[in-house]
């Protein structure tokens, strides 16, 4: 696994694990690495299975979805911390997808994982013991993707998009041609685009879900590079909280890998594989302190109904509380880095307090 460290020079320092999202990498985190470290902390950040130098080259979309679910990702966590010589991090926090592996990490190590921070993506948690066997029909099956498409403006959701062996071919190609997909892609996605103000939806219908930006809820047969080709312009060279040299990183890494490996866990969560590992807990909550963070003008959190609600109600033990980041969208730690930095360090300071010694 290929990491990025800051702190490290002190062995006994408290460990923190940074996870990061699609379409991102351990490189996500260098804004806020360096302070999270003068806090006295020792920051590990990796590249997940699949991404950027971890994964040894491209992978094909027929390969085996085995070694992408859930229960891999966690050992290989488990491994990276033993061959660092960590028996235990005081927090792991995780962006998007990172989240959903964090949450996973504390369902069922909460001995080695001591606090989690979820942000942007809301993290559904194990299924209750009396709902386990409804959770855990295909996703693949629900019919709110066959919804979408019968809209009077068919629509297809990223789901399923991402899922689909078009994908990644769509959002391949050179570091030239890459760059300018996630430039606008994160420009789509960030505070920087006007239309990002997001809402509460009434439900999970079809109807409802087509309220959000055309990123989440696609124009049925339209590719995702064609959909935020549009916002390129505005989005250009000069955005301060992404330069060009840093989105040359990304485009670097993601031109030498392709998407398939990090699309591979958008096709474990359609073929009930996530479904089945989270399934393993069933009726079990996330026992460590645990505190959410986002953009204010992320539509993240709020993607799938009431499930922001549930993280107090049922789905942590010790949650303290949903937190946005203001003039942040779903970049929160690149677009705000400071004001993400002083919320992660508050709650970890308050957490250390709440359980009467440190971390």
């Amino acid at each position: 696994m290929h990491l990025l460290e800051a702190g490290h020079e002190d062995p006994s320092r408290p460990c923190l694990l940074l996870l990061h999202g699609f379409p991102e990498l351990a490189y996500s985190w260098r804004k806020v690495m360096p302070a999270l470290a003068r806090a006295g902390y020792h920051v590990v950040a990796p590249d997940l299975r699949g991404y950027g130098r971890t994964a040894a080259g491209p992978v094909a979309y027929e390969a085996d979805l085995a070694p992408f679910r859930m229960h891999n990702l966690l050992l290989d966590l488990l491994c990276l911390l033993a061959a660092l010589g960590r028996e235990r991090v005081a927090a792991v926090i995780g962006h998007d997808f990172g989240s959903w592996v964090a949450g996973y990490c504390t369902l069922a190590r909460p001995d080695v994982f001591g606090s989690i921070v979820l942000m942007s993506a809301p993290f559904a948690g194990a299924p209750n013991l009396d709902t386990l066997a409804d959770s855990l029909r295909l996703p693949a099956q629900d019919s709110i993707h066959a919804a979408l498409a019968d809209l009077p403006r068919p629509r297809e959701h990223y789901h399923h998009y991402f899922a689909s062996p078009a994908a990644a071919p769509d959002m391949d190609g050179s570091p030239t041609q890459v760059a300018a997909f996630l430039r606008a892609y994160f420009h789509h996605k960030s505070a920087d685009w006007p239309g990002n103000t997001p809402h509460s939806l009434a439900g999970w219908t079809a109807e409802a879900l087509a309220e959000m930006p055309t990123y989440y809820i696609l124009n049925l047969g339209r590719s995702m590079p064609a959909t935020v080709a549009p916002e390129a312009q505005e989005g250009g060279a000069g955005c301060a909280w992404l330069t060009d040299r840093e989105l040359a990183v990304y485009a670097t890494e993601y031109a030498r890998t392709g998407f398939q490996g990090p699309l591979q866990s958008y096709r474990c969560r359609m073929d009930g594989s996530l479904a089945r590992d989270l399934g393993r807990f069933a009726g079990r909550q996330i026992e460590v302190p645990a505190i959410f963070v986002a953009g204010r003008s992320d539509w993240g959190p709020l993607q799938s109904p009431g499930a922001l609600e549930q993280r107090g109600a049922r789905t942590c033990a010790q949650f303290h509380g949903c937190h946005f980041v203001e003039s942040a969208g779903h970049w929160a730690q690149q677009e705000q880095a400071q004001a993400a930095t002083d919320l992660i360090l508050d709650f970890l300071h308050r957490s250390i307090d709440d359980a009467g010694h440190r971390i």
